[in-house]
Parts: structure tokens; sequence; C-alpha cells
């Protein structure tokens, strides 16, 4: 959230729920990886392209359905 807070200091930042002590999304390792400019170029040249099976990928969108259906309740 530090960066986002210096490049945005005049929104509010939400930071992503602590379900238990196992699970801290703001603060992972690999989350703290992501950086605004990866995003973007990212979504700029749609790379990298990401292959994976049909059935892992209906699989997977159901923790990913639950999440934005949580985050609608936040509101």
């Amino acid at each position: 959230l530090h960066e986002m807070k210096k490049r945005a200091p005049h929104k509010e930042l939400i930071p992503a729920l602590v379900f238990d002590e196992s699970c801290n999304c703001s603060e992972c390792f690999y989350m703290k990886r992501n950086t605004m400019e990866k995003l973007y170029l990212c979504m700029k040249y749609e790379l990298p392209e990401i292959i994976i099976d049909e059935d892992l990928r209906l699989r997977a969108l159901k923790p990913i359905e639950a999440m934005l259906d949580l985050s609608k309740s936040i509101k």
C-alpha cells in the first residue's frame, strides 16, 4: 500500500482482508513483487500469455467469483 499511497495520496486505500494468522495478502512476499508498472505493461501488451487446462480454469474461477461476491458485500 505504501507505493500506492505515495502515488495517490487523495485516494482511500483499503488493505486486503486478513482471514486468519496464515493468510495476510497485504503482507504477501509474492504480492509485493507486483508493481503498477508491471500491471500496466501486462494490461497494455497482454503479456505474459498463460495457457492452462480448461478444467483447471473452471476450478480456479470458483474462488475468484467467491472473492468478488465477498467484495460486493463489503461496500
